[in-house]
């Protein structure tokens, strides 16, 4: 189908849309609930910055899957932004048969954060929340997530980015002379 100025339109559906937002470079976190036996991991994409008053965060789950049940039932989670050097966990930790309790801490080097959540001390920063708001979204949910303890990580760290299907990386930043 063509519109004016020849633009071709695509019947939207899942695969359309996930080719259309496979153009849109996004981070890379590990969204963790629980710590020790009862640890939780998946690799997440999906993460926005929603209020700076309050601070607010959300991140997309799925509707059936395993992490939401948790989340709801401790009231909390924490956010761990990943870098370059955590590709293979972000590979390990997006498939259903992922690790999980002390799997999950040895694999991704967790300690016990203030919320009772499993934080990287590796990662570029982590976020540690209480559950604000579930929100239904089709097959996903929203969970809004109200930021009660930051861990800023190292400064000189680059982000793990998600684009097209595959990693790339950001130039380093050229400062003005």
């Amino acid at each position: 189908m063509t519109e004016p100025g020849n633009a071709l339109l695509v019947e939207p559906d899942a695969a359309a849309l996930r080719t259309a937002m496979g153009r849109f470079p996004t981070g890379v976190t590990l969204l963790t609930q629980g710590c020790g036996h009862a640890a939780l991991a998946l690799t997440v994409n999906s993460l926005v910055s929603v209020s700076l008053d309050p601070l607010l965060i959300l991140v997309s789950v799925k509707r059936s899957g395993r992490m939401r049940p948790g989340v709801v039932r401790a009231g909390s989670f924490a956010v761990n932004i990943l870098t370059q050097a955590h590709r293979d966990l972000c590979a390990e930790f997006a498939r259903p048969d992922r690790p999980e309790g002390m799997r999950v801490m040895r694999r991704i080097g967790a300690v016990e954060g203030f919320t009772g959540n499993s934080v990287m001390p590796s990662a570029a920063a982590a976020l540690e929340c209480v559950l604000h708001a579930e929100v239904p979204a089709g097959d996903h949910v929203l969970l809004v997530g109200r930021v009660t303890v930051i861990h800023p990580g190292a400064p000189d760290t680059r982000p793990l980015v998600f684009h097209q299907g595959s990693f790339s990386s950001l130039s380093p930043i050229e400062e003005d002379s």
